[in-house]
């Protein structure tokens, strides 16, 4: 049995600087005089406490260097433990929700899905709005370091061909996790900033420019009223493109960018893909919406671009609801959904680079099969690609579809209908927020589904953002033996 105390310390600290930023809640609520500062001030105390004590109990064991089984842990744990705690102000809070729909929301907020099951959103207060977005903000950062630090070490998902990307200080994961978060922490902060001076300029309010310029940038989706997007103005629609299309880009980028080098960016045959595949899809569903359903050409173009990259780089954002598009463009926001944007972005689902791995692997043996003694090799970027690297994109794929099968059964098994079991199973383990039909789609939310459910998605929702294989490899009587 290997230690559990220096993953017990990083997670204890984690949980108190969860527990002091619900201080930031608590003063808007000072501040809009709302009276449910409270329960901010309770819900920070419990979870300092909790936190520092598991803090303190495993001090004596910090190391500098975490083995792969304590890093496997201890990525899935962060994950796990979070929620727990930012549940709490939903619970205590103005909403007064039971566990189950507070979990639920904390999980959808950290692992940036964005599905809801909160209903008057146009109604609560300011803090619990905040927290929302806080939560998805923070999540979003934490996954872009997951990303670029833990997977490619953990050889996850064929992460492991990005290990070189940028960063060259290999071996100890914490330092190098310090290292990488403060360089990304002042491109993401800035990018934020940016965002919600942009939306303040379009005509949002200064808080909800906030609000969402947090949920935009992390790609989650939550919002502040219960439509979304639908009552904003065009120019807003436009600026959020922009910003969710810049979050789903490799974070990577723009700190070569930062330090001087833009070729990297230019040159990266992920960004290129995923433009493409943005461009192709909004055309189509744009061309569908003026063509097929006779909508205006502006309007048919903006309502077309603004949800296809919503739903790409799995932000969840509607600004319209696209059940009524015809069934066209529904199975076009389905499979869309399963694509995601690039590796090390904030965005989820699949990714682009899996797709440029797999066809560059099926063209490499259509080769084979019509010149049988030549020598072909998968290439990304112009590099070949080690075989260990495409075995575990293979297994990765292979994985999230039996995944996403098993998840849909469990779902119609609580008597949810078809539709709702398998659009609920994609969207929460592709992380990518609403789902299709009447009940979860972009005019409803998660409310009313039973609370099996609930528990099955959270699930689901922690094993897609953590790329499966680094949740399941703990459930392997392998892994505890070593």
């Amino acid at each position: 049995m290997f230690d559990l105390r220096p993953v017990g310390y990083v997670l204890g600290l984690l949980v108190s600087v969860l527990g002091a930023t619900m201080l930031i809640p608590m003063g808007m609520d000072l501040y809009a005089q709302n009276g449910h500062w409270a329960s901010f001030a309770e819900s920070a105390l419990v979870t300092i406490v909790i936190g520092g004590l598991l803090t303190l109990a495993c001090a004596n064991a910090v190391t500098a260097r975490l083995s792969l089984q304590q890093t496997f842990l201890l990525t899935t744990g962060v994950w796990l433990v979070l929620p727990v705690f930012g549940a709490i102000p939903f619970v205590l809070g103005a909403t007064e929700a039971r566990y189950v729909d507070a979990f639920f929301e904390a999980m959808s907020g950290l692992t940036t899905t964005g599905s809801t099951v909160l209903v008057g959103l146009d109604g609560l207060p300011e803090g619990l709005l905040l927290w929302r977005g806080l939560l998805q903000w923070f999540g979003g950062i934490g996954i872009i370091v997951v990303a670029m630090v833990f997977l490619p070490e953990l050889r996850v998902g064929g992460m492991q061909i990005f290990r070189s990307e940028g960063f060259d200080t290999f071996g100890k994961i914490l330092p190098r996790a310090t290292e990488i978060a403060s360089r990304i922490s002042v491109i993401y902060l800035a990018l934020t900033l940016i965002c919600a001076g942009t939306y303040l300029a379009m005509g949002l309010g200064a808080f909800d420019a906030l609000v969402h310029a947090m949920t935009t940038v992390a790609t989650g989706g939550f919002a502040n009223s219960d439509t979304s997007f639908a009552a904003v103005a065009p120019g807003v629609e436009y600026a959020a493109v922009v910003f969710m299309l810049l979050a789903a880009l490799p974070f990577v980028r723009y700190v070569q960018l930062v330090a001087g080098s833009a070729r990297p960016l230019w040159r990266d045959s992920q960004i290129r893909a995923f433009f493409a595949t943005v461009a192709i899809l909004s055309a189509v569903v744009a061309f569908w919406l003026s063509v097929g359903q006779g909508t205006a050409t502006e309007e048919a173009f903006r309502k077309a671009l603004f949800n296809t990259v919503s739903i790409v780089t799995g932000t969840g954002y509607a600004s319209a609801d696209y059940m009524q598009w015809g069934a066209f463009a529904v199975v076009v926001f389905f499979f869309a959904g399963l694509i995601g944007g690039c590796a090390g972005s904030t965005s989820c689902s699949i990714k682009v680079f899996r797709y440029q791995l797999l066809m560059a692997s099926i063209s490499t043996q259509v080769k084979r099969l019509y010149a049988p003694h030549g020598v072909f090799e998968p290439r990304y970027q112009g590099r070949p690609v080690a075989e260990d690297v495409l075995n575990s994109v293979m297994a990765f794929f292979v994985l999230f579809f039996v995944t996403l099968g098993v998840v849909a059964i469990l779902l119609g098994l609580t008597g949810l209908d078809f539709i709702t079991s398998v659009s609920g199973a994609a969207t929460a383990l592709g992380n990518i927020g609403p789902g299709l039909g009447a009940e979860i789609g972009p005019a409803g939310n998660f409310a009313g589904l039973n609370d099996s459910a609930k528990w099955i998605l959270s699930a689901a929702m922690l094993i897609g953002r953590l790329e499966l294989m680094a949740v399941f490899i703990l459930f392997t009587a392998a892994f505890w033996r070593g």
